[in-house]
């Protein structure tokens, strides 16, 4: 029996996606109430399941031939990246080559984790909040983009930023932090009629 669309938009793997998808965006927007270490270690956790969660999504034909709304603005793109080059100072910028051999040399191509994870913030935050509004036409269609920048964009820049962020919390790089730890703001998002969340209230009742 073919799927439709309302049985792929609204399917678990999908759903996990999305939770996952709104907890990275509400992280990265409460990234200034966390010391340096604490991001960096809060970062290379979500970040391998935010990309486990993608590889699971399944694949769709888009409805509409234009593009889909954007939501994330220039200006709210640079309030993440200029937050997350705050916190992260000179420990930003990483060169592409981690070998300590090549890392120092002109053949090491440099790279920004604050630049990557906006990027990524930005193609999220639009997919979570094509999600929010709940027509299954517009839900299937920030469903096929965000399969299609996964595969040929965000993807790449969530593995090339995991890649420093290891390199941070497990190499001679990082000094101890000095930052007092400050008050992480409650999301106060309420989620709770959100449709996909009713349904993920669901499946865990039907677990239980």
């Amino acid at each position: 029996m073919e799927r439709t669309k309302e049985d792929l938009v609204y399917s678990r793997v999908v759903i996990e996606f999305v939770a996952v998808a709104n907890e990275l965006c509400s992280f990265l927007e409460q990234a200034g109430g966390f010391a340096r270490t604490d991001f960096i270690d809060k970062s290379r956790k979500i970040l391998p399941l935010l990309y486990y969660k993608a590889t699971l999504l399944p694949g769709t034909e888009a409805v509409f031939e234009e593009g889909a709304e954007q939501f994330v603005s220039e200006e709210e793109w640079q309030v993440i990246h200029d937050t997350l080059l705050g916190k992260l100072g000179r420990f930003n910028d990483y060169p592409e080559a981690i070998d300590p051999v090549l890392k120092d040399t002109e053949d090491a191509v440099g790279g920004s984790i604050a630049e990557n994870m906006a990027d990524i913030y930005q193609d999220i935050k639009d997919f979570v909040m094509r999600y929010h509004v709940g027509t299954v036409d517009l839900m299937n269609d920030a469903l096929w983009e965000c399969v299609q920048h996964f595969e040929q964009s965000w993807g790449q820049k969530l593995l090339n930023s995991l890649r420093a962020l290891h390199n941070l919390m497990h190499g001679d790089a990082l000094p101890e932090d000095e930052e007092k730890e400050t008050d992480n703001p409650a999301n106060n998002t309420n989620t709770d009629d959100w449709i996909f969340s009713q349904r993920q209230k669901l499946w865990n009742e039907e677990d239980d």
